[in-house]
């Protein structure tokens, strides 16, 4: 059975610029996301747990989050992940609410915040590569077991690089978008 499978390919493709879209999600641009807050994760109960499996976020003002935890013993434990996570964000505990006002983002923060958009696009492009090396591999395993000729081979191999291209373009094309976003809020 041949191995190779373009639909598969094209859904990891896909995958991947997906993942690199959620990433560029969570970069602050000045107005507060619920999204920021996805990558912390919280120890509680004796393992690491994301936040949004201890708490409530929200954004009630366009320059404040709010994350309100379920479980009064977390709330110093919610605070500590939050200041972890390195966003520049300042917790202030109220209760078992936690608040993040969104300070202004300076020229040096602007532009350190569209290089990180910069190094997650490259990440998303090598996974695009990645699963291109992958079909090209398979192709050639096929080719070897006589399953295809070397004619299908070098067509199936220009589809994956046409995918390969199509992909690697909405990367460019998302992070740029996220860096304009960024410099210009």
């Amino acid at each position: 059975m041949a191995k190779y499978d373009k639909a598969d390919i094209e859904r990891r493709m896909k995958g991947a610029v997906e993942s690199l879209k959620g990433d560029l999600s969570g970069l602050r641009t000045g107005r507060a996301n619920t999204s920021l807050l996805d990558p912390v994760v919280v120890e509680v109960y004796g393992s690491m747990m994301p936040l949004s499996q201890v708490a409530t976020v929200s954004a009630p003002e366009p320059r404040m989050l709010s994350v309100q935890v379920w479980d009064k013993a977390n709330v110093s434990a919610v605070e500590k992940g939050i200041a972890k996570a390195n966003l520049g964000l300042n917790p202030m505990q109220d209760g078992q609410t936690i608040r993040l006002p969104m300070p202004d983002l300076t020229e040096e923060r602007r532009k350190d915040l569209a290089k990180l958009a910069g190094e997650y696009g490259e990440k998303g492009k090598i996974a695009i590569r990645n699963v291109r090396r992958d079909g090209m591999e398979a192709l050639k395993e096929d080719e070897k077991k006589k399953e295809i000729s070397e004619d299908d081979r070098k067509r199936s191999e220009d589809e994956v690089q046409k995918l390969t291209d199509k992909y690697v373009a909405e990367t460019d094309e998302a992070v740029e978008k996220k860096t304009q976003e960024i410099l210009t809020q």
